[in-house]
């Protein structure tokens, strides 16, 4: 799945300086050194400070759209800023930059991290709303020029009756002014102008139908939905800069995977009338197959184009269209329609349940997983883990002695791993964002197990320490291992005694986090 912040760099090794100095075209960044890095920044009222290192791939992608958004935010007198942390590692240090770009957002000289994205018309519309007060006063005179400022603007219309929604509408913009412009306005004049009737709340933007209007009385939940919902384009392109919005709005995400320009308009024609029918109901998106295919397993799709599918981002339910079937209009009418029915089952990719599972580490798949992790007799310790992930591999040696020291007690406590790349995990109530990622599954009569994510260092003791502590059933652990493990230790030993290690070859797999 897409992440919210995908251009970061992490910071390996020493950082060195560059010896080499080459011409500069001007520019309207401004370089930062420690010499004036406080005198420059702290009087500012708003000032974009990047931090970066020269050798770093995302900092050199994001470098031409920080130019131009430096020289668009000229006018408006807002300051673009960049620090090299291989020259100045001590400033860097300082502000607590960990990795690259980190782009950091001061007010006389208070920092916040800076969470827009990397494009310069988004660089330029956070910061538009940096330098506005949550909530910009309307009138006639000045509500064109602020109805036309952004892609997304809201301005609430308010009457003599209208406090309570009036007070809803500043704690929603307060909440949401990194992400949109909100504007208000009492005067009747600017109400007739935009021919709305008070009181209402209005979303304008620059695209499908211009606007969506949402008349009071609203809640607060009414009025973040209207505006996360209608402030996202029909039927748009998606990608790293924006896939954030669409979580946000919370509504399933249907997804046209397409590899050709002919195909993402011919088949554009024929989904646009259902994302009409569902609008408030699922967001509909164009993904690039060719820079994004890979997503489509993440819905359990084949990498077979084009093709379609629905994914679900609070809860990871995935329904895959039939990839043997036309993509239509009237088929995908019928198929979105019996998704949001209820009338298609979340598709769930699982390995086969073993035939045998007699182990001391509990093998899982999805379509065993409930069965055997929620029964409330059991404390289930479950490792979610990646063959690929190193840390899964140095682990797994002593899961095994783990499931072993409790082999004896398997009707009270069961030590478990499922291959998270390979099965689907079967519930929304938790999710595994990194591996190996270890959860106690603790036993009792609740209607939903306690589940108790296990955060210290992966070693035997630590881990039977923790379930002592934890788990609800009390078991004797068993301290000497059986006599056939004693043996086939002793071989190995006198094996290794004997034996060369082997080199790493060219075919060794060095593993990231």
């Amino acid at each position: 799945m897409f992440k919210k912040n995908l251009f970061t760099c992490i910071v390996v090794g020493v950082l060195f300086t560059l010896s080499l100095v080459f011409a500069e075209e001007p520019s309207d960044v401004l370089s930062l050194s420690k010499a004036d890095f406080n005198e420059t920044v702290n009087p500012e009222k708003l000032i974009l400070v990047e931090f970066f290192a020269p050798w770093c791939g995302h900092c050199k992608a994001l470098a031409p759209e920080y130019e131009v958004a430096a020289t668009a935010l000229k006018d408006a007198n807002i300051k673009l800023a960049k620090v090299d942390c291989t020259v100045e590692q001590e400033l860097c240090s300082e502000h607590g930059v960990r990795g690259y770009p980190t782009l950091k957002v001061f007010k006389e000289g208070k920092a916040t991290e800076y969470n827009g994205g990397r494009k310069s018309d988004l660089i330029i519309s956070y910061m538009k709303k940096q330098s506005l007060p949550p909530v910009t006063d309307v009138t006639i005179d000045n509500f064109d020029t602020f109805k036309d400022s952004d892609e997304v603007i809201i301005i609430g219309f308010w009457d003599s009756e209208s406090q309570n929604e009036h007070n809803i509408f500043n704690s929603v913009a307060e909440s949401l002014r990194n992400d949109y412009i909100f504007g208000q306005t009492g005067q009747k004049d600017a109400a007739t102008k935009a021919e709305v009737t008070t009181p209402a709340v209005v979303l304008y933007k620059k695209f499908d139908e211009g606007k969506n209007i949402l008349k009071a009385p609203f809640t607060k939940e009414e009025l973040e939905n209207f505006i996360k919902v209608n402030s996202v384009p029909l039927l748009a392109e998606i990608g790293p800069e924006n896939y954030g919005s669409y979580v946000d709005a919370g509504l399933p995400i249907a997804f046209l995977f397409y590899e050709t320009d002919e195909q993402r308009t011919s088949l554009g024609k024929a989904i646009e009338p259902v994302a009409k029918n569902f609008k408030g109901q699922a967001s509909f998106v164009y993904i690039n197959a060719s820079k994004f295919g890979q997503h489509a397993e993440n819905i359990n799709l084949k990498q077979q184009w084009p093709a379609f599918g629905i994914q679900n981002p609070n809860d990871e339910q995935k329904y895959p269209f039939d990839q043997s079937e036309e993509i239509t209009t009237e088929k995908i009418q019928i198929f979105v329609s019996k998704v949001m029915k209820g009338e298609i089952s979340p598709s769930v990719k699982s390995e086969p349940i073993p035939e045998t599972n007699d182990g001391p580490v509990t093998v899982l798949v999805a379509d065993s997983f409930n069965d055997i992790v929620y029964d409330k007799t059991k404390d289930v310790l479950v490792e979610f883990y990646a063959p690929w992930c190193g840390h899964c591999k140095k682990l797994a040696p002593i899961w095994d002695e783990l499931g072993q020291s409790y082999s004896n007690s398997k009707d009270k406590i069961i030590i478990a791993k499922i291959d998270a790349t390979a099965n689907d995990i079967p519930t929304s109530s938790f999710k595994v964002s990194g591996f190996p990622t270890i959860k106690l599954f603790k036993a009792g009569d609740k209607e939903e197990k306690e589940i108790i994510d296990y955060q210290g260092d992966r070693t035997l003791e630590n881990f039977i320490e923790f379930i002592t502590k934890n788990a609800a059933n009390k078991v004797e652990v068993n301290k000497t291992a059986p006599e056939e493990e004693k043996k086939e230790k002793k071989e190995k030993k006198e094996t290794a005694a004997s034996t060369p290690t082997p080199s790493a070859s060219k075919d060794t797999v060095h593993e990231e986090l």
